[in-house]
């Protein structure tokens, strides 16, 4: 899906005692973000988590900051896909203000059993609906 955009508003417990939004609330926010984007597709972590027995975890981050959101910010959160493997999907996410671009991250998923957190192939249905997506 190219470009999914969340729109999200910055909050006091989202920002540092300068006033900015702390660096690791991005991560909260692009999750957040990635979440909504499967909800749009019809797919409920919870639901996945209860019939399939498979949850998704993050694997690795890097995050790379250009400038700072402050309170009240209106910010755009853009989500596209990378990659897509038969039990992972690399994501490509950016916040946005304005025009501005204030962070982008690269962020690979992984799908885990519920029980083990071994890793576990994307249910079929899942992977078809994440690849028709792009």
């Amino acid at each position: 899906m190219s470009n999914f955009v969340w729109p999200l508003r910055v909050y006091w417990e989202d920002t540092d005692a300068g006033g900015v939004v702390f660096y690791a609330n991005y991560l909260k926010f692009f999750e957040r973000a990635r979440t909504e984007w499967l909800r749009s597709l019809g797919i409920e972590q919870q639901t996945l988590a209860d019939t399939s027995g498979v949850v998704f975890v993050v694997r690795s981050t890097s995050v790379e900051y250009n400038a700072p959101a402050r309170l009240d910010d209106q910010l755009q959160i853009r989500t596209d896909i990378e990659r897509v493997g038969p039990a992972s999907v690399q994501f490509a996410q950016e916040a946005w203000r304005e025009g501005v671009l204030l962070a982008s991250g690269q962020i690979r998923v992984g799908c885990v059993d519920k029980i083990t957190f071994r890793p576990a192939p994307i249910p079929a249905p899942v992977l078809a609906t994440i690849k028709n997506a792009r």
